[in-house]
């Protein structure tokens, strides 16, 4: 059994969950709209030009959750899923995780978007196991603040370590990771077998430069 790490924003989905979900929430009244896209926007540019502050960021995009109760994000999240996330699975993401999973691989998503959020795609799309940036609670609410180091850029490969720690039949050696993004060449560069799919710029010239495989699942 090898283990299978599948990016999931702009990867398995054709779209990115985190900036959907505010765009849902600015539809749902949710939010004031003009500063909220405002942010959103900005904070996607910042992320897809390798220059995002996480931390900044994150106190934007968690605040939402700390204002409405568990019931009212519940009801929020199955429209989400629904009306902005099953329109943008990828049918060759899903084939290609079917792959794995019959070849008896572990598959893991790991993503900077929040659980909140990737919890219940993670669900959809039958892996078995997801890190995410953690969002934390007490007392049963989001605080808006992050529960330990974000899964971001060298983040995704210090959470992977630290949860590899209780997985030891598996091993980065004849890993595959799976990714659009030149913020995960960190994580690309450590596992046996690196895919770039449909990547950005920067991405592509890395591979091309490491002669690491490159792939679409739009085609």
């Amino acid at each position: 059994m090898s283990l299978a790490i599948f990016d999931l924003d702009n990867t398995l989905l054709s779209c990115d969950s985190d900036h959907a979900w505010g765009e849902f929430l600015i539809e749902q009244g949710a939010v004031d709209a003009e500063a909220y896209r405002r942010e959103n926007d900005r904070y996607l540019r910042d992320y897809q030009a390798g220059r995002l502050d996480i931390m900044a960021y994150l106190a934007v995009a968690l605040k939402p959750l700390t204002e409405y109760s568990e019931e009212q994000l519940r009801a929020w999240h199955q429209q989400f899923m629904a009306s902005k996330i099953e329109p943008h699975i990828l049918p060759q993401g899903e084939e290609l995780l079917a792959w794995h999973r019959q070849r008896g691989d572990y598959l893991l998503i790991v993503t900077a978007t929040n659980r909140f959020i990737t919890g219940p795609i993670a669900e959809r799309l039958g892996v078995d196991d997801l890190i995410a940036i953690e969002p934390e609670r007490e007392n049963g609410r989001y605080t808006g603040r992050v529960s330990g180091t974000p899964s971001y850029r060298e983040g995704k490969v210090t959470r992977l370590n630290a949860w590899l720690e209780s997985q030891p039949s598996l091993t980065l050696e004849d890993a595959w990771f799976y990714s659009d993004s030149i913020n995960d060449r960190f994580l690309l560069e450590q596992v046996g077998n690196p895919v770039a799919v449909d990547p950005d710029d920067e991405l592509r010239a890395l591979a091309d430069d490491r002669e690491w495989r490159v792939m679409s699942l739009r085609n």
